[in-house]
This record gives C-alpha cells, sequence and structure tokens, in this order.
C-alpha cells in the first residue's frame, strides 16, 4: 500500500475549537483571534459577541472576505444589529455559530477555496480586551 502525507496548501490549518481553546496548525490558542487560509491575527480584542461593535467588524471586512465566519464561544451568541448589518451593507455573509462548528464550517469553505475569515471568541484572560 502506498501512503502519501496530506499537506494542506494553505498557510493556516484550523485543526478545532471549543469554548476556551483552538489549534491552528500545531499551536493551541487561548484568546480571541481571526484567521484566514493565508493569515491569523493573535490579537483580536473581543471576549463577548454580544457586544460586538461596528469597529470590530470593520477590522474584519478590511480583510475582504465573502464569508464571515464568527465563532461565539462554547453556544451560539448573536452579535447586535449594528454589527451584522455592517456586514450586509458590504455584501459580506455572515455566519454566526458556537466555536466547534465555526471550525467545521471554516474548513469546509477553506477547503472550497472560498475567501473566508473566521473570528473566535474564547474565553480566557481578559484583563486587556473590550
Amino acid at each position: 500500500m502506498l501512503l502519501h502525507l496530506d499537506r494542506p496548501a494553505d498557510a493556516y490549518v484550523l485543526r478545532g475549537a471549543d469554548g476556551h481553546r483552538a489549534r491552528v496548525n500545531d499551536r493551541e490558542l487561548t484568546a480571541s483571534f481571526l484567521l484566514a487560509p493565508d493569515r491569523l491575527d493573535e490579537a483580536w480584542p473581543v471576549d463577548d459577541a454580544r457586544l460586538l461593535d461596528v469597529a470590530a467588524i470593520d477590522a474584519l471586512l478590511a480583510w475582504q472576505p465573502e464569508v464571515l465566519v464568527l465563532g461565539t464561544g462554547a453556544t451560539q451568541v448573536f452579535p447586535p444589529a449594528a454589527a451584522r448589518a455592517a456586514c450586509l451593507a458590504r455584501g459580506v455573509g455572515l455566519e454566526v455559530m458556537a466555536n466547534a462548528a465555526a471550525a467545521r464550517t471554516f474548513t469546509v469553505l477553506a477547503s472550497e477555496g472560498r475567501r473566508v475569515v473566521a473570528a473566535f471568541v474564547l474565553a480566557g484572560d481578559s484583563s486587556n480586551r473590550r
């Protein structure tokens, strides 16, 4: 039997996420972060999706996604209407779900070559977050 090592072409591969941690490539992340197949920002200063403001959404939209996946922690929590409207006004699809589902959705969309950006809210040290 011939075996081949499958190496994804993307620079960043999301291996999984829950409400407290995520694994990107071989690194465990414990603070909220932004992710695209070719880009990772480990310093997303959001710790509660219910308080997500338009400025935080604008930072995500600057990555020019066609679809934005928002992982809201261990459970699904919807951001304020103004944040959702900011995506709609720019023609960007917004999918809101718990982190585990958001990780699976991001992986599928990235594997299809879609311009997807994911934002994950992780519970952790929130001493310098909003």
